[in-house]
């Protein structure tokens, strides 16, 4: 099973590593820090060994990754894994904030469903069920997140059930949520955010989340060595 780096390390953008195992096109890291499309947060963009990343996709507690079908690449042979630094910070970024948001929605909307969600990396949104125009918590949203957000709150990430691959983040004071994504060591990182109302369907709220800084650069991080 790939070690999966980017959990120990978010901010890591390189990796050497090598191949485990070939099927055609597809192909398995020994070790990893390209991020596949779960819980809603997109995969992040890059190369293995040069050749581009098409799909990364799981497969149970693996991850798949599709190359072109010409690549070359066997297993055994050493590579570099690369991914591209402002898109992973822009998940990063968007989604720690819509999870703030969620939880905020959860504390004023008793009864608020949560019915759909995606982060990409020029925007996130959060799909309610609820029959009134959300926009009117807009004000209140905002002034909560980014009062938590200018705190420079410590986020801890780590695993609740390591066997299983169950994570979690928890800001002290604030919250507690499963979540097995990539995640900020601190609020602040996060920067101001804009809220945007959609009405997707009777009985359906969207908020749209957006950084008002989305091109600040990824901090750097000192990397371990990985075997």
């Amino acid at each position: 099973m790939t070690e999966k780096v980017f959990w120990a390390e978010p901010y890591r953008t390189t990796l050497a590593t090598h191949i485990t195992t070939v099927d055609g096109a597809d192909v398995t890291l020994a070790a990893t820090i390209f991020y596949a499309l779960s819980g809603g947060q997109e995969s992040d963009a890059g190369s293995i060994g040069g050749h581009a990343v098409l799909r990364a996709r799981k497969m149970g507690q693996e991850i798949i990754y599709t190359l072109h079908a010409d690549h070359g690449l066997q297993a055994g042979d050493a590579v570099e894994v690369v991914i591209d630094p402002l898109r992973r910070y822009q998940l990063m970024r968007l989604h720690f904030a819509a999870e703030l948001v969620l939880e905020l929605v959860y504390a004023r909307c008793p009864g608020v469903g949560k019915v759909g969600a995606h982060i990409a990396a020029d925007k996130a949104r959060i799909d309610f069920g609820w029959p009134e125009n959300i926009a009117g918590l807009f004000p209140v949203l905002l002034a909560d997140a980014h009062a938590l957000i200018d705190r420079d709150a410590a986020i801890e990430s780590a695993f609740s059930d390591t066997a299983l691959e169950r994570r979690y983040w928890a800001v002290e004071g604030f919250a507690r949520v499963p979540c097995g994504g990539t995640h900020l060591r601190r609020t602040r990182e996060v920067g101001h955010i804009s809220l945007r109302r959609r009405n997707v369907g009777k009985g359906k709220e969207r908020i749209e989340i957006v950084l008002e800084q989305p091109d600040l650069p990824m901090p750097t991080m000192a990397p371990r060595a990985v075997t």
